[in-house]
């Protein structure tokens, strides 16, 4: 996984909105031309343009798309939207930054370079607040109220991550069992698809 792009697409997936995909190769170059700098100054990927909304920053495109396109991905109530918010930017704080030193150690330092005290530290880091996780979702099928939504979408697009690197979630039984169902759903094959 190389960017955050992944995860715009599964909601758009889910939210079943035609979209056109446009390639940003970042590694040629792409994302520092003047026209992608228009819709993205950070000149990084993902990036989203809705008529006349630019949008950058993935949980901020998902969020947009769920209250714009995907009403059943996101509750009624304004707590729940809340709620929807909250796990949304946890998933980010919490484990992202974790898995993704343990990605970038394993899968793009040569392994002459590698620093194993790093893997270590990412590995017992994200103990907490995946028995955080796992203990929310003790007798729930999902993150907020009894239907998926986006902010089960975004955290467990944060654990494709932990996919890619063969975590082991077998420790926490009820956020393996979650995430093997978000991960199953159709949109997501398709989001990947492309």
């Amino acid at each position: 996984i190389q960017s955050r792009t992944p995860r715009c697409l599964w909601a758009l997936e889910e939210a079943g909105v035609a979209y056109e995909l446009v390639p940003v190769n970042f590694l040629a170059g792409d994302a520092q031309t003047p026209e992608f700098l228009a819709v993205n100054p950070n000149g990084k990927v993902p990036a989203l343009v809705d008529g006349d909304l630019r949008l950058c920053e993935s949980m901020a495109i998902n969020l947009y798309i769920a209250r714009k396109y995907a009403p059943s991905l996101m509750p009624a109530s304004l707590a729940e939207q809340a709620q929807v918010d909250q796990w949304s930017y946890w998933g980010v704080t919490e484990l992202e930054p974790h898995l993704t030193t343990i990605l970038v150690q394993k899968l793009f330092v040569p392994a002459d370079q590698r620093q194993p005290a790093a893997i270590e530290q990412a590995t017992a880091s994200l103990e907490r607040p995946l028995k955080v996780l796992d203990a929310h979702l003790h007798g729930q099928p999902y993150l907020v109220g009894t239907q998926f939504t986006i902010a089960d979408l975004n955290v467990a697009a944060v654990l494709l991550t932990a996919k890619a690197i063969d975590f082991d979630l077998s420790g926490y039984q009820n956020v393996a069992k979650w995430l093997a169902a978000c991960h199953d759903r159709p949109a997501l094959q398709r989001a990947m698809a492309r």
